[in-house]
């Protein structure tokens, strides 16, 4: 019978987990897709070479953890000034890989100003939005992206537009300012062909 190494070599081995990745076990809410994206984000620094010439900033929320899992400079920003602090470490390093990390509550909520300006002046920093539309840190409040009909701690016959308002679409926000380079959403739950 071969041993695991006997039949895990470089020629048959099909996924390894990102060097970049702590030993740390993940402490997320299951389903809420903070691990994968972790790995996702490791892989591509990884992929880049860019292990060594990258900064993240993560603000306070469910975000705030991942420096615990990824290997990389962190700064823990206050609470929805990512942005801010990512456009300042961009400029003052312009050949770092800078990004953000960020929850709705975030990025759609207290940061939105940061957000926008961020967007509107073209900075050269790339913002991840974890979009789960909720405020799961604190109970499962409803979010400024909360979609209509969904029920939440504070919404629990689901958000309903004459009580709540509208969701934010921060995404369909983001395409329509000029300083925007690039938008994608995705969804890391399911499989793409």
């Amino acid at each position: 019978m071969l041993t695991k190494e006997q039949l895990i070599t470089p020629e048959n081995k099909i996924y390894g987990k990102p060097t970049l990745m702590n030993e740390t076990p993940m402490h997320y809410c299951p389903g809420c897709s903070h691990g994968v994206v972790h790995k996702l984000v490791a892989e591509i620094i990884e992929e880049m070479g860019m292990e060594e010439d990258t900064i993240a900033i993560c603000p306070v929320g469910c975000a705030v953890f991942a420096y615990r899992y990824v290997d990389v400079d962190w700064i823990e920003a206050s609470h929805g000034r990512a942005p801010a602090c990512a456009s300042a470490v961009k400029r003052l390093w312009p050949n770092k890989l800078v990004f953000t990390y960020q929850g709705d509550g975030d990025m759609a909520c207290i940061g939105t100003g940061e957000t926008i300006h961020a967007l509107n002046r073209g900075e050269n920093i790339a913002m991840i939005f974890i979009n789960n539309a909720i405020y799961g840190m604190t109970g499962g409040q409803m979010a400024p992206t909360t979609l209509m009909g969904m029920k939440t701690a504070t919404c629990p016959y689901g958000r309903q537009a004459d009580l709540h308002g509208y969701p934010l679409h921060i995404t369909d926000l983001a395409v329509n300012l000029e300083g925007t380079c690039y938008v994608t959403r995705q969804a890391v739950n399911t499989e793409h062909p």
